[in-house]
């Protein structure tokens, strides 16, 4: 066809041949913007050319040169097919080596002028230089200038896929980029000048074919700002939404409420106190309160959650509790009975399997469902703590004013609006988070949403001892396990996987070339149980267990029961998956013993080893890998060694990078965003440009094309 535009699907352009469209097609690249928008991950300078005689051994370099012999011959040592060329320039002459490409015979023909890019290797024989699998480009000896794709330049390194390397990327996005029409401008020209950004169409050319190293950066930095100016864009605008919405104020009485603060069993840490205050002077305005409360496990945020949602209740209004998990769900119910025993203006507890109400101290009781709703609906109970059950139809709110969702901060005015049945008035909405997430993640993520932290831990709790254990300890660690449970201490052990994998790609490879398998829980389980510790109650745990509060129809318990057993000591040691990362507190547990902690992240591994140090007892956490890179023990030894969630949660982004960090498949969120959520200023300046322009033209009117791309941009990018 004649003309190419971003929406062109390659399947259409002439000269890619199927069996590329097919692995393009893997990678889910299937027009000409998914090609274009599959952007180098780095660069190799092969820009300047070497005479022969100027070569040094592990130089990567270019050279120019005839081919003046080239052979094949079969190797005896795994019976590799390799090619082997003598090439000579004025200069001299080298040896080139390629294994298992036979077909390049056919294209460096003796006399052929060629550049070849590689690296200069030693050959142990004869200690002679050679070059090792270059990337080699014909030079046309017709032309004065002959521009290149893959050698005597800068060279764009791609993702890659089995079958399609870089250089064949580099084959189909050169011609494409010359029969490109002119793509559209989407950033304001005056934006683009104020940050010296790259125009569009200048600056996808120079990303995949840049001339120095410096243009391929300045290109990047156009297309990061790009979209963190979109997703800052989301953000400003979800706010501006809110901001037109009606809430019901909740008025602060303050001497009641220190009132209330100085009857608790324990007291508040000023972090506590700090983000309390600011949670209820946004509940007193009549707009809603979008606001998300940070703070290590073990901080203390469902206490000020309760506070808040207690206050709610006695403005005459309603507050729900949203967990994500049952188990948690359960918790929060336990701990509003535990610090507020008097509560009697109706309290509640639903989830899909179970539903009780209470009212005051003492009167509790299982409820069937339709009780409860109609209890709900006559604004008879005012806190109702549940799961997902919470959103359904037959669910009719009386008032509800305040909703405070746990470990789920995309809650967003839909949702809002699913709970409320009255349209008059938009709940406030409290998000807590035991994550550590970075300010810059922050800013980037939930820039909509006011950020309250809590960054301390209560008074008297004793520090964690964490260690990273050898393979070779791994009895002294069971023999301290044992010592510890007849002591009549509790343990944790986690494991990444529920069963063991058939895979070989489920395993990891140690130095020794050996294939280790990641540590399951069902077979853990058995060996724990049966021979490690026989004589102790072992338990297993993971999210397979059906969930509802008695045996199941197979005779086999559902989480509730396991973990309502370990919370009553009636088990010594649970055997779990990831499960147990929120939702989970036992005071008398004190071991925490994570398999394979290398193949978790180290804010996961904060929030397992969080499960513990509860209680008033010394707390141990044993983090066990097979891994000898010096890199996995570096990242270990951060756990160790963090004063704090967020300290940890700043060097997990550094050392894993924000792909790895939030996970990218859930978040549906570009590449080189990603990686530019490491750059505070950039994201600064992207949120400004967002406010500013937002701030003159709430609704885009004057900037149709971006409000139409805002809006295709939207779909793509997901926080779930």
């Amino acid at each position: 066809m004649n003309e190419i535009n971003l929406n062109t699907p390659l399947i259409q352009i002439s000269g890619i041949a199927p069996r590329f469209i097919a692995k393009l097609k893997k990678m889910n690249i299937e027009t000409v913007k998914d090609l274009l928008w599959h952007f180098p991950t780095r660069y190799e300078d092969f820009s300047k050319i070497y005479k022969i005689a100027e070569l040094i051994p592990n130089q990567e370099a270019t050279i120019q040169g005839t081919v003046e012999k080239i052979k094949s011959r079969r190797t005896w040592h795994r019976n590799l097919f390799l090619m082997e060329a003598e090439i000579s320039d004025d200069t001299g002459s080298i040896r080139a080596i390629w294994f298992n490409q036979p077909y390049i015979k056919n294209v460096l023909q003796p006399g052929r002028l060629a550049n070849f890019s590689g690296k200069i290797t030693v050959s142990r024989k004869d200690g002679d230089i050679y070059l090792s699998n270059p990337t080699y480009e014909l030079v046309n000896t017709h032309k004065i200038y002959h521009e290149t794709k893959h050698t005597a330049r800068i060279v764009p390194i791609y993702p890659e896929t089995r079958g399609l390397t870089s250089k064949g990327l580099r084959y189909l996005i050169k011609p494409i980029l010359n029969g490109l029409t002119e793509i559209q401008e989407i950033i304001p020209y005056e934006i683009l000048e104020k940050e010296k950004l790259l125009e569009i169409n200048i600056a996808i050319r120079k990303i995949h074919f840049p001339n120095t190293i410096e243009e391929a950066l300045i290109a990047k930095r156009r297309f990061a700002f790009e979209d963190l100016f979109f997703l800052q864009l989301i953000n400003v605008r979800e706010r501006l939404k809110l901001a037109k919405e009606k809430s019901m104020p909740i008025k602060n009485e303050l001497e009641k409420t220190k009132k209330l603060i100085k009857a608790l069993p324990f007291e508040l840490t000023l972090s506590q106190k700090k983000s309390l205050w600011e949670i209820l002077q946004d509940l007193e305005k009549p707009r809603p309160m979008n606001r998300l409360l940070q703070g290590d496990v073990g901080s203390g945020k469902t206490v000020v959650a309760a506070i808040a949602a207690l206050i709610t209740a006695q403005n005459g209004c309603q507050a729900v509790f949203m967990a994500p998990t049952e188990i948690l769900a359960q918790q929060h119910y336990r701990t509003f009975k535990k610090i507020f025993p008097e509560f009697g203006d109706g309290l509640a507890l639903l989830t899909s399997n179970e539903s009780k109400t209470r009212y005051g101290h003492e009167l509790e009781a299982n409820t069937k469902k339709t009780c409860l709703y109609r209890g709900v609906s006559q604004g008879k109970i005012k806190i109702i703590i549940g799961t997902h059950a919470l959103i359904q139809k037959n669910l009719i709110f009386n008032n509800l004013t305040l909703v405070v969702v746990d470990e789920q901060h995309r809650f967003g005015v839909k949702q809002r609006a699913e709970l409320v049945k009255n349209k008059e008035f938009t709940p406030h909405l409290l998000s807590m988070s035991a994550t550590p997430i970075p300010r810059t993640l922050s800013l980037t993520i939930f820039g909509d949403l006011d950020l309250s932290l809590i960054d301390e831990l209560p008074k008297n709790r004793k520090q964690i001892i964490t260690k990273v254990v050898d393979p070779k300890n791994r009895n002294k660690a069971y023999a301290f396990i044992r010592e510890q449970i007849k002591k009549g201490r509790q343990a944790f052990v986690i494991c990444p996987r529920i069963e063991p994998s058939e895979k070989k790609e489920e395993s990891i490879q140690n130095n020794f070339g050996l294939w280790v398998n990641i540590k399951a829980v069902k077979e853990e389980y058995e060996k724990l149980s049966k021979k490690i510790f026989p004589d102790f109650k072992v338990a297993m745990l993971h999210g397979k267990m059906p969930t509802r509060n008695k045996l199941a129809f197979d005779g086999k318990p559902t989480k509730e029961k396991i973990m309502r057993d370990f919370a009553e000591g009636k088990i010594d040691i649970i055997v779990a998956t990831s499960i147990v990362e929120v939702g989970v507190d036992v005071p008398n547990a004190t071991i925490m013993m994570i398999e394979g902690a290398d193949r978790f992240g180290l804010a996961q591994l904060y929030q397992f080893r969080g499960r513990i140090g509860r209680g008033e007892h010394q707390s141990f956490c044993f983090l066990f890998t097979e891994s000898t890179s010096k890199t996995t023990h570096q990242r270990l030894k951060s756990i160790v060694e963090a004063k704090n969630g967020f300290e940890l949660a700043e060097k997990d982004l550094r050392l894993r990078g924000p792909g790895e960090f939030l996970g990218e498949a859930q978040t549906g969120m570009p590449d080189i965003a990603m990686k530019a959520i490491q750059n505070p200023d950039l994201v600064k300046s992207a949120r400004e440009a967002a406010i500013n322009i937002l701030t003159n033209d709430p609704l885009l009117k004057n900037h149709p094309d971006l409000h139409n791309y805002l809006n295709q941009f939207q779909k793509q990018v997901h926080w779930e």
